[in-house]
């Protein structure tokens, strides 16, 4: 076989090999260092709250009706009973914070007077006097029906600092609060509708 000018006397051949050696030798090192030193994964929430054991939350009736103040343990079950008991969208939404399309069920109570439960667990969450019309394409409310019952948290997703909500006894995103909201508080609590259960008052 007729050798190439440059590969006559084998030195560039051998040079070529010991090339290749040391720089997959090498880019196995770096791999391996920026494996080891990548950074974490960003979550939606920047911010994952600890669950306790307990939490002290208040009960009300579909019609609205303030009942009693209870303490009770905080519900928390795996990912495959949560998937079980709950829609496709609900389960996303609440249990990974994923946010519903505009419009997907802007009015679900239709007008009617009642109480917005937790889909999750049942827990009261707004009162349907409270909603209002925001022109977002999600439920709006300018309060929760008891403080006690919501968990607010800071969430640093996207590039933007907002407050998420979320059920205080199950800690089922719910959505955000924003300070664009009508009087008397001036707050609009933009919710999710599948993280809802509209319970009419009878």
């Amino acid at each position: 076989m007729k050798l190439l000018p440059e590969e006559k006397d084998g030195l560039p051949r051998a040079i070529g090999r010991r090339t290749f050696i040391i720089g997959v030798g090498t880019a196995a090192i770096a791999a391996t260092w920026i494996y080891m030193h990548k950074d974490p994964p960003v979550h939606a929430a920047a911010e994952i709250p600890l669950l306790p054991k307990t939490v002290k939350i208040v009960n009300f009736t579909d019609a609205g009706q303030r009942k009693d103040t209870v303490t009770v343990s905080t519900i928390v079950k795996t990912e495959d009973e949560w998937r079980k008991q709950l829609s496709r969208d609900s389960f996303e939404v609440t249990r990974h914070a994923e946010t519903e399309r505009p419009y997907t069920d802007e009015d679900p109570n239709h007008g009617a007077k009642g109480v917005f439960r937790c889909i999750c667990c049942d827990t009261a969450l707004f009162n349907a006097n409270t909603k209002f019309e925001s022109g977002t394409g999600w439920p709006s409310f300018w309060q929760p029906i008891a403080s006690e019952n919501v968990l607010e948290t800071n969430d640093f997703s996207y590039g933007m600092t907002r407050t998420a909500v979320a059920c205080r006894l199950c800690d089922a995103h719910l959505g955000h609060v924003f300070d664009d909201g009508p009087q008397p508080t001036g707050l609009r609590y933009c919710m999710n509708s599948v993280s809802l259960r509209f319970a009419k008052a009878t």
